[in-house]
C-alpha cells in the first residue's frame, strides 16, 4: 500500500525538488493541490490531514500556520523553514547527528529539516565537541560558499537573466549583520555554548555548498591533534552511507591545489575534510545545497520515519 504525501509550497525550489525525488517512486501516492486552490485554507489542510507525511516548503510564519492546521495524529510533518529547528517538540532531521537519532524521527510526528549551511557545519562540529576535542565554550567560525538556487525563485532568476549584472560575476559575502537565521540551530545541535560566527557567500554557480572552519590547535585540548580530530570523525560515521570522511589532507585535494564546492552536486552525500599544520586545522564539508542541503535530507529523514530503505529514492 502506497504512502500518502503531501508538499505544501510544491512550487518553490525544494518543495519542486522533493516532488522529483518522489514522482519516480512507486510506494509513494502525491496529493496534488489544484492551482486555483493553493491558497485555500480549507483544501490545504484537507490534504495536509489525509497525508501520511507532509513536507512543508514554506516560509516561517506560514509553516506555523500549517502545522496548526493539522490534527490527525497520523500525520507526519517535515518542516523546512528555520521555524521549528530549535523547538525541543519537533525533531531535528540529520539521522546522523547522534546515536538515537533515527529512532527519535521513527516515533516523532513533528520533523524540522536543517538548512545547508547548517547541515554541514554541524557534521563537522557536533562529533568534536562530543568527544571533548572542540571545547563547547569556544569561539567558532565559519565561512561557506553557496551556489545561487539556495536563494529560491527570486534569486535563481537574477543569476540567469541576460544580460548579467557585473556584481554577480563575483562571490557575494553576506548575512553582515552577523545574525543568519541558520546559527541558533549550528549552535542547539553541535552542543557549542559561543554564537559561531557564519559568513555566508553566493556565488554565480547554480548549487553546492562548502563549509570552512578554521581552528588553532593553541585554542583546542592537547588531545586534539589532527589525527584525533580525524579519528574522532571516521568514529561517529562509521557505516553512514552518505557521509563520506576523507582521508586527513586529502592527497588527491592538495595535489590539484583547489577545492571542488560542486563535487558532491546531484547526490545526497556530504564529505568532510580534515587539513592540518603544525598549528592549524582546517575543517571543510561539502554537500549539494538542494540535496543534503534540503530536498535531499528531507525525503531522507522521510525514509526513517517511515522505515523504508534510507536511500529509496535518493
Amino acid at each position: 500500500m502506497a504512502f500518502a504525501v503531501y508538499v505544501d509550497g510544491q512550487e518553490g525550489t525544494t518543495g519542486l525538488r522533493i516532488h522529483e525525488y518522489l514522482a519516480r517512486r512507486s510506494d509513494i501516492e502525491l496529493l496534488r493541490i489544484d492551482a486555483d486552490k493553493r491558497k485555500d485554507p480549507a483544501e490545504r489542510a484537507r490534504l495536509l490531514n489525509a497525508a501520511d507525511v507532509a513536507f512543508l516548503c514554506l516560509p516561517d510564519a506560514a509553516s506555523r500556520e500549517a502545522a496548526a492546521m493539522v490534527d490527525n495524529p497520523r500525520t507526519c510533518l517535515i518542516d523546512a523553514s528555520t521555524a521549528f529547528r530549535t523547538d525541543p517538540a519537533w525533531v531535528f532531521g540529520l539521522p546522523e547527528l547522534a546515536p538515537g537519532q533515527r529512532e527519535r524521527l521513527r516515533q516523532g510526528k513533528r520533523i524540522a529539516n536543517p538548512g545547508c549551511h547548517a547541515t554541514a557545519f554541524i557534521l563537522l562540529l557536533r562529533p568534536l565537541v562530543d568527544a571533548g576535542l572542540v571545547p563547547p565554550t569556544l569561539p567558532v567560525s565559519a565561512t561557506s560558499i553557496t551556489g545561487y538556487s539556495g536563494g529560491g525563485k527570486k534569486m535563481i532568476e537574477q543569476y540567469q537573466a541576460q544580460p548579467v549584472e557585473p556584481a554577480l560575476t563575483s562571490p557575494r559575502p553576506y548575512a553582515l549583520t552577523l545574525a543568519h537565521k541558520h546559527q541558533p540551530e549550528m549552535m542547539a545541535h553541535t552542543g557549542l555554548t559561543a554564537r559561531p560566527v557564519l559568513l555566508p557567500v553566493v556565488a554565480s554557480f547554480y548549487k553546492g555548498l562548502a563549509v570552512q572552519v578554521p581552528l588553532h590547535r593553541a585554542q583546542l585540548p592537547a588531545a586534539a591533534t589532527p589525527e584525533a580530530v580525524q579519528a574522532a570523525l571516521e568514529t561517529h560515521y562509521a557505516g553512514e552511507r552518505f557521509v563520506r570522511v576523507r582521508p586527513l589532507r586529502d592527497a588527491a585535494t592538495l595535489e590539484n591545489g583547489f577545492f571542488d564546492v560542486q563535487a558532491n552536486n546531484d547526490s545526497n552525500h556530504v564529505d568532510l575534510f580534515v587539513f592540518a599544520s603544525e598549528t592549524q586545522i582546517l575543517l571543510m564539508s561539502r554537500l549539494d545545497n538542494l540535496g543534503k542541503g534540503a530536498s535531499g535530507a528531507a525525503v531522507q529523514a522521510m525514509n526513517v520515519h517511515l522505515g523504508v530503505d534510507e536511500a529509496l529514492g535518493l
